[in-house]
């Protein structure tokens, strides 16, 4: 059953310039801040702290007794944020290098079918996989100790935890940031009133004010965004909403999705026909723009103006995106939708407009917004297995040709749109036994 309420992301945005003196003190905090994910990263991302992070207590309390939060002279509420920040991006951080490491066993062909499982073994537990990167005998549960004995009678176990030890050596890296863009912040640290929010800063009882475009106020941690050279100040805020469930939604939908037209439906409805002109314009836009920069560079051109117009050419942009979002799921009221999985660019090719915007498309915007107003609204999304969608008739299955927007059959001499083709084909092979579970 969908949950009650999902998480939306808010964006605040600050009315007025922010005063040069006030944005000092938020840029100190993010400073700091990025001092403290740093001394993290350094300290504890390495393999002699696999140990500490979970739950991550153990690095709480010892950067609390390192004295670094008093050297720096950072308040707690920031200090600690800092600090499990960073231990969230080092756990993604080893679970990247775990991935790539489960990658390359598999394609290894050196390695034997036992090999290969014992190191999944080993990768996928996590006391085992520390113990050996440590060079520490494996000491398990019971049950798993039991299991992983048995794997290790049939292999050579010193020479592949060798093996795991180099790998793990050429893949993981150690995090390190030079950006102070911003902080996260907790509840504690600021107060909504006067039309703005009052934000902490590192002198006590001292908060800087900034005004808000809008009146809306929440209770939760948030991240502060600053951006100096602007004079501006932007609040992301995860916000939990309630779900939607609509009695009349109850509609199968099968969906084409394209560079022209956003959206085709299995009945021929389309969404979005204007999105390729969109797209084609910012494209173009961005394309001019660099050549400018490019002939210019020696003069140290400006790039204030050209953030701000390229800033507004990807509001209009998803503004019209998320409109036509908005309006395919009330006209069409789908219970399920059906989707193939898009598409990735393309390289090469001759026209070098084409193959720009082409790069410059929203295909992944797309895909994010339409998934989250579908869960906002209890919509199924069902992904579809994609290959050769396109290319079969939806009424005999026979491969047909496209042409000029066309999709004709010679089989049947079926002729018809073809994205309204590929459309009906990606919701029949959903409803049938192709669909990604």
């Amino acid at each position: 059953m969908p949950p009650d309420k999902i998480c939306k992301t808010v964006h605040q945005y600050s009315r007025e310039p922010v005063s040069q003196e006030n944005m000092g003190k938020l840029q100190e905090i993010a400073e700091d801040y990025r001092k403290v994910k740093n001394y993290v990263y350094a300290r504890f991302g390495g393999i002699g702290s696999l140990s500490k992070l979970y739950p991550g207590y153990t690095v709480q309390n010892e950067m609390t007794a390192s004295g670094y939060r008093e050297t720096l002279e950072l308040p707690s509420v920031y200090f600690y944020l800092a600090v499990f920040d960073a231990l969230g991006d080092i756990k993604s951080q080893w679970t990247r290098t775990k991935t790539k490491l489960t990658q390359r066993i598999s394609r290894n062909e050196n390695l034997t079918e036992e090999e290969k499982h014992y190191l999944r073994f080993l990768v996928k537990v996590s006391n085992a996989f520390e113990a050996v990167l440590n060079q520490r005998p494996v000491k398990l549960a019971r049950e798993l100790q039991k299991q992983y004995e048995g794997l290790e009678k049939k292999v050579n176990g010193e020479r592949l935890h060798r093996y795991l030890c180099s790998q793990v050596r050429k893949i993981h890296v150690k995090l390190h940031t030079d950006a102070a863009e911003g902080f996260s912040i907790a509840e504690r640290a600021y107060r909504y009133a006067d039309q703005g929010i009052y934000i902490s800063i590192k002198e006590k009882r001292k908060r800087v004010f900034i005004s808000l475009t809008d009146q809306n106020q929440y209770r939760c941690q948030s991240y502060v965004k600053l951006y100096p050279k602007q004079q501006r100040v932007e609040l992301i805020v995860p916000v939990k909403v309630a779900v939607h469930r609509h009695g009349d939604y109850e509609n199968q939908v099968g969906l084409a999705v394209g560079f022209h037209t956003m959206l085709t439906t299995d009945t021929g409805r389309a969404y979005g026909e204007e999105l390729g002109e969109y797209q084609l314009a910012y494209s173009d836009w961005v394309r001019e723009q660099t050549q400018v920069y490019a002939q210019n560079r020696h003069a140290n051109p400006g790039r204030k103006k050209y953030m701000a117009q390229k800033r507004r050419l990807e509001e209009q942009l998803h503004s019209y995106i998320n409109r036509e979002l908005n309006r395919f799921i009330q006209e069409e009221k789908p219970r399920t939708i059906y989707i193939v999985k898009l598409p990735k660019p393309r390289r090469g090719g001759q026209n070098k407009r084409i193959n720009h915007s082409v790069a410059q498309w929203q295909r992944g915007y797309i895909r994010k917004r339409l998934e989250q107003k579908c869960r906002e609204q209890s919509v199924e999304i069902v992904e579809v297995l994609g290959k050769d969608i396109s290319m079969l008739c939806n009424k005999c299955g026979q491969p047909g040709i496209k042409k000029d927007g066309i999709f004709t059959c010679p089989s049947c001499g079926c002729q018809m749109d073809e994205k309204i083709n590929t459309a009906r084909n990606v919701k029949s092979r959903g409803q049938g036994d192709g669909a990604i579970r």
